[in-house]
């Protein structure tokens, strides 16, 4: 004789974006599998990608990041005493400075890169 099991109810649960980015950044922030981030939180590793390709999105469409204007090179970091500098900070921790006297081509081409 075989067994059904009714599951009465919703399962369905909500999550505020707030809790997604957390979870986003848990699951791909280095150094974890997805899969066990997906586990832990009891939902399936394609909803992780699917919120991960929203963001990914909404980042690419474009938009205002926020400016830190910073006075003097010496709080930026070393090095930067040739001039004013942009400094973008990119995920994971990485940043590219971009000093007043580079080529032109060369921040081009970093630029492009960085889209």
């Amino acid at each position: 004789m075989s067994q059904i099991t009714l599951l009465t109810g919703d399962r369905r649960r909500t999550w505020t974006d707030a809790q997604k980015l957390a979870i986003l950044d848990e699951a791909f922030g280095g150094g974890v599998i997805v899969a066990e981030v997906a586990r832990r939180y009891e939902i399936s590793t394609g909803l992780l990608y699917t919120w991960r390709r929203k963001v990914m999105h909404a980042r690419s469409e474009g938009g205002f990041v926020q400016a830190v204007v910073v006075d003097g090179a010496k709080a930026v970091g070393a090095g930067l005493e040739r001039g004013p500098a942009i400094v973008i900070e990119l995920p994971q921790g990485a940043r590219v400075t971009i000093s007043a006297d580079t080529p032109v081509d060369l921040v081009t081409a970093t630029l492009r890169a960085l889209r």
